[in-house]
């Protein structure tokens, strides 16, 4: 098995392979998905979170076996990559692979567990959230500071942010699934639109972020809000049109 540790994390190294070794019979449930599973292990010192990849198809084992960088090795690298760029992330610990002949068949990404923290999503969900407001515009501002950082997060989505109210008022913002990002020397105007055009549906939102944007970056708001506006109508017909067509699939499917 191929493993990775961030040095910080080399003294329970061997409690960490334990957790990967017993992976399927120990452990917290937090996360059971169709593709991945995420588990909590409560080590002496913090709480290790481990997420284990979906065994990939016979075409994609062949592929991150032997041509492209796994989910997992990808996770850890970029979160490295973000923490470096002071850019909040859980903090990298591991990632380990398990390998046959035919290439990649199993992949596991380990960071510290955040605790007494929310997604955003439940920020856009819920118009009666407390500091709502206030958490679109700091939620604003760290996407700038991000791109300012030549940071391209292709699955900027309500759920891929967890933040943490502090006690001074503010608030910390952290990416997580991590394992599609883009670095560059710097964004353009577009694809710093576009990066946020998944985020919500929801128009007095897209407002709220076009006016704190055009503050901290003085570009035009109006060509922030219309340029913005457009993108996430285009995703929103988008991401409905795929959901329909897979309905209807999987309707005559059965």
């Amino acid at each position: 098995m191929k493993k990775t540790f961030n040095p910080d994390f080399i003294p329970v190294k061997n409690e960490i392979l334990q957790c990967i070794n017993n992976f399927d019979s120990t452990g917290e449930n937090l996360s059971l998905g169709q593709r991945n599973t995420i588990k909590l292990f409560h080590l002496e010192s913090f709480i290790l979170n481990i997420k284990s990849f979906k065994k990939p198809n016979f075409i994609n084992q062949i592929a991150y076996g032997y041509f492209r960088k796994s989910k997992a090795q990808r996770s850890f690298e970029y979160a490295t990559t973000l923490s470096k760029l002071q850019i909040g992330t859980p903090t990298p610990i591991a990632y380990f692979e398990k390998r046959s002949i035919l290439g990649l068949t199993t992949s596991f990404y380990a960071c510290e567990h955040l605790e007494n923290v929310f997604e955003f999503r439940e920020v856009i969900e819920n118009e009666n959230f407390k500091n709502r407001e206030e958490l679109i515009r700091q939620f604003t501002r760290f996407t700038v500071s991000m791109q300012n950082e030549g940071v391209e997060f292709l699955d900027h989505s309500p759920g891929n942010t967890l933040i943490r109210a502090n006690e001074n008022g503010s608030y910390s913002f952290y990416l997580v699934d991590l394992n599609r990002m883009k670095f560059h020397e710097k964004l353009d105007f577009n694809t710093r639109m576009k990066n946020l055009s998944k985020i919500t549906h929801k128009k007095e939102m897209v407002v709220t972020m076009s006016n704190e944007y055009a503050k901290i970056t003085g570009e035009s708001e109006n060509l922030i809000f219309e340029t913005l506006w457009k993108l996430t109508e285009m995703f929103q017909y988008k991401y409905y049109r795929k959901k329909r067509l897979k309905k209807k699939f999987l309707f005559w499917k059965k």
